[in-house]
């Protein structure tokens, strides 16, 4: 449907990089409650960043895109189950 935006909380993101000699994986966690992992991709450029409830960045990491071979998100669980 058009409009209906479905928002889902990312807890943990892996990315695998081209390091020239091999790969490379990086890991960008949200590391308290209540933080979320955002991505962006601007200008070739990717960024991973743990961000508050209010949006503020906490930590960034910055990727060229054309050396990322994947991007892994792991959702958080918000079943409410324990």
């Amino acid at each position: 449907m058009k409009g209906d935006r479905v928002e889902i909380v990312i807890d943990r993101v892996e990315i695998v990089i081209d390091s020239g000699e091999g790969t490379r994986t990086y890991e960008v966690t949200a590391t308290r409650a209540g933080r979320r992992v955002d991505i962006a991709n601007r200008r070739g450029i990717i960024e991973v960043s743990e961000v508050t409830r209010t949006g503020t960045a906490v930590r960034t990491a910055r990727f060229m895109a054309s050396r990322v071979v994947a991007m892994v998100e792991h959702p958080a669980d918000t079943s409410g189950a324990d």
